[in-house]
């Protein structure tokens, strides 16, 4: 039987597709659009059994040809750029596709896990999976909200198991291809090779400059966690995945700074000092950002660590460390 990976030559994808590999799973089907050319990079390394376009693949699952023929579905493939306008594209993409996908998974008892997206939270203050918490600022975190709903409908009656993992600031390697939409860690790694300094907004709804925080995770912690749900079927329902800590940009450029220092064999240095040698500057928070922005995030892991997983998250020092020493190593 066949793990069905979504949106496998993008980001997060990949890097579940390399990490079933290491448990020697290769019966992959990999299912993603390939309309951005390079992301098939992402897959250089991996071994699959076969990929296909996210619509023939839906064509051909309606049809019937691979009924009883797969065993799990990771659900990864969504447009995730939260500055995207046009509604009927995202709704199309992340909403109605998944719907397609649970009603397939629900009928043929195969388990689900997707996607969701700490987005759905909004400006709230609770970062807590409860639908009193949630209002979200854009058409994408509406989309992943819309379907976590239909969700929570489905849960009560659920044939085979389904869990939504609501992903909060997700860096890692394999997100070269995101663009703008890359981590905060990729940029800073970016910015300071090319011009030799790291750019952080102003301060902005109430945070000094720099200072507003994020919960920012690892892809290696979210690919544990997605696996560990793939192991322990009896588990369904919605669970944060962060890493339960919120920290500031400011600390991300430090550590990504202090991790290229290290690379190159130099000593680290304090926040003070990195601004007061002009290699962290603040420019003008973005006027399209206001009111659609996040300064403030934090997951609640009480959930997920109920259902079982009980392994450490990395902190940014220790991931961002271990994600720019890899970005430097390669160049």
């Amino acid at each position: 039987m066949y793990i069905v990976v979504t949106g496998a030559a993008g980001f997060i994808g990949a890097n579940l597709v390399k990490a079933l590999n290491v448990r020697g799973e290769t019966r992959i089907i990999a299912v993603d659009h390939l309309a951005y050319a390079d992301k098939f990079k992402n897959l250089i390394d991996c071994d699959i059994a076969d990929y296909f376009d996210r619509d023939e693949f839906l064509d051909r699952l309606e049809q019937g040809d691979f009924d009883d023929d797969i065993r799990a579905v990771l659900h990864q493939g969504a447009c995730s750029d939260t500055m995207e306008t046009d509604g009927c594209y995202m709704m199309r993409n992340n909403y109605r596709y998944s719907m397609m996908l649970l009603e397939h998974c629900q009928n043929n008892d195969v388990p689900l896990i997707y996607a969701s997206s700490a987005s759905v939270y909004g400006a709230g203050k609770k970062f807590v999976e409860d639908r009193a918490h949630e209002a979200p600022l854009n058409v994408y975190g509406y989309s992943k909200f819309l379907f976590d709903q239909s969700v929570r409908r489905v849960l009560p009656e659920q044939t085979a198991p389904i869990v939504g993992l609501r992903y909060f600031n997700v860096y890692g390697p394999r997100e070269q291809h995101k663009g703008r939409m890359a981590s905060v860690a990729w940029h800073f790694f970016n910015q300071y090779k090319q011009n030799g300094k790291i750019k952080l907004f102003e301060g902005s709804d109430g945070y000094a400059a720099g200072e507003q925080q994020r919960d920012f995770v690892s892809v290696e912690d979210v690919v544990k966690v997605n696996l560990h749900f793939l192991d322990h079927p009896q588990y369904s329902g919605i669970f944060n995945l962060g890493s339960g800590r919120a920290e500031s940009f400011n600390t991300v450029a430090v550590a990504t700074l202090n991790a290229l220092a290290a690379h190159d064999g130099k000593e680290g240095r304090s926040l003070k000092e990195w601004v007061t040698e002009g290699v962290i500057e603040y420019v003008p928070f973005p006027s399209q950002l206001v009111s659609k922005y996040q300064s403030y995030t934090q997951a609640d892991l009480k959930k997920l660590r109920a259902a079982g997983y009980e392994e450490k998250m990395f902190d940014v020092a220790t991931g961002v460390a271990r994600y720019v020493e890899a970005l430097a190593s390669v160049g």
